[in-house]
């Protein structure tokens, strides 16, 4: 199976974009009372990191304003260490750097096609 790292790349966009829509205009406080919401978010930032570990490493060297390896090492986190998930650094990740990690995609992801 051939990569395609554009199209990684847009399902890392359009899934920290979902996330980000998800916990729009709401209190950590509201997130924290929210099972669903919180279970929703880190799927979606499972995701992400899913997508990002698919791309290939001269994807990723064309495009070193994307953490790669933090996005990565936190998709292994969700996933392996899903009991000990620290809800802290979630909260962080969804109101401070994915709207960062949007910006930053939509520099080089194309548009999706309708």
């Amino acid at each position: 199976m051939q990569r395609d790292d554009g199209v990684f790349a847009g399902h890392m966009l359009d899934s920290a974009a979902k996330a980000l829509g998800l916990v729009g205009g709401r209190t950590r406080a509201e997130f924290d009372a929210d099972e669903t919401l919180q279970l929703a978010c880190l799927q979606l930032i499972q995701r992400v990191g899913e997508a990002a570990r698919h791309t290939s490493e001269a994807f990723r060297a064309q495009h070193p304003e994307v953490e790669w390896d933090r996005i990565i090492g936190m998709r292994h986190r969700v996933v392996h260490d899903y009991f000990e998930v620290n809800w802290d650094i979630v909260w962080d990740v969804l109101a401070v750097h994915l709207s960062d990690l949007v910006e930053r995609l939509q520099r080089f992801v194309p548009p999706a096609e309708p």
